[in-house]
């Protein structure tokens, strides 16, 4: 069998990439044919890398370019299957891993309150809404990879993509990197650090680009908590940081918002921290959600979140409307005031592990190569 995995920027430690290194890794021992096809990569490439780096200006003519170099290679046949984690249309398998932009551009739009034609005006957005339409109805598309129910629904509700082609399969957490040991480890250590005592609550945000995330909301929300003293600690890089350091100077909270910028290791953080918050306006399934959970924090997120569909009311965490400040601060306020055992919190997730991840992949590899490769 000769799999090839379309990524136009390939980092080894991408979520994309992550999704699929072990699955990769089982298919190569039995002799799979593996090749990784991109236009940039991070390190050297070693074996198995086929450039695909056409000339180009702007992002509109990136994605065009890169998207023509690939449909080149499918004509040439060869490969038995070519899944891509960008949308082209012709590919074998997608994996839907950003969700679908149209959705995230209509709720952007509500978010912000602007007439959704607005955003038509940008050629990037039409060119990649064409692109996604055009994919999902291409008859070359044998399975896609959705990474939540959400993701599943809204694209058989917005394409007519049949049932069949649509596998949800969830990303996969590294439980033997994340675990609620964590917070032995880590918690006093981090909070020392910080200037935090072991009393005050701390509430994590883990996550770059605020908006799509949910910090605008979230700001409002530890505003109106009934906790004066709870803390909230902000984890990743945004270029709107100052806007939302801003905001929560309006707010009157700015002395108990730390932001950390980018980390490498964000385990101690999850150690440190009593719940975490991510009250998204639009995100397929978040790393962080899986991460926080199997770190035995309760979590708080959005109906418009795939990670909604892991949270169990009262058990691991809340689920509150995206852009409802008042319920997400009463959310907060609850699930600090909750006695939740992270031993608990860390079962519901218990079954997303790295290994079951890769045997649903490889299962679905399995059904759509030809019986013969395998």
């Amino acid at each position: 069998m000769k799999l090839a995995l379309v990524r136009q920027k390939y980092t080894p430690f991408g979520g994309a990439e992550r999704f699929v290194e072990r699955a990769l890794a089982a298919l190569r021992a039995q002799g799979t044919d593996v090749t990784i096809i991109a236009r940039e990569w991070q390190g050297e490439p070693g074996p198995g890398f086929l450039r695909c780096n056409p000339f180009f200006l702007g992002r509109t003519w990136r994605d065009a370019s890169f998207a023509r170099c690939v449909q080149g290679l499918i004509d040439e046949n060869r490969f038995d299957l070519l899944q891509s984690h960008e949308r082209i249309p012709g590919c074998h398998l997608y994996r839907a891993g950003d969700g679908v932009h149209a959705t995230w551009l209509d709720l952007r739009s509500r978010a912000r309150g602007v007439p959704p034609w607005l955003t038509l005006m940008s050629p990037w957005h039409r060119y990649t809404l064409a692109a996604e339409a055009a994919m999902f109805r291409h008859p070359n598309l044998r399975a896609v990879i959705c990474n939540s129910r959400m993701v599943r629904d809204d694209i058989a509700q917005r394409f007519g993509t049949a049932a069949e082609k649509l596998n949800v399969i969830y990303n996969g957490v590294d439980l033997e990197h994340f675990h609620p040991r964590l917070r032995a480890e880590h918690r006093a250590a981090v909070r020392t650090s910080l200037g935090i005592d072991d009393t005050t609550p701390i509430i994590l945000f883990v996550g770059s680009g605020f908006e799509r995330k949910g910090m605008p909301t979230l700001l409002p929300a530890l505003a109106r908590m009934k906790r004066r003293d709870a803390v909230l600690l902000v984890v990743g890089r945004d270029r709107k940081q100052r806007d939302m350091q801003a905001l929560a100077a309006r707010l009157g909270v700015a002395e108990r918002v730390r932001f950390l910028g980018g980390q490498k290791d964000v385990r101690p953080f999850y150690g440190a921290a009593d719940c975490f918050a991510l009250p998204t306006l639009y995100d397929p399934m978040p790393n962080a959600a899986l991460e926080a959970l199997a770190c035995g924090l309760p979590t708080v997120t959005s109906t418009t979140c795939g990670a909604a569909e892991l949270i169990q009311p009262n058990t691991n965490g809340r689920i509150v409307a995206a852009l409802d400040a008042d319920a997400l601060a009463h959310s907060l306020d609850a699930v600090l005031a909750c006695a939740c055992d992270p031993a608990a919190i860390s079962a519901t997730v218990a079954h997303l592990g790295l290994d079951a991840m890769a045997g649903r992949l490889t299962e679905l590899y399995r059904r759509l190569a030809p019986a013969a490769h395998l």
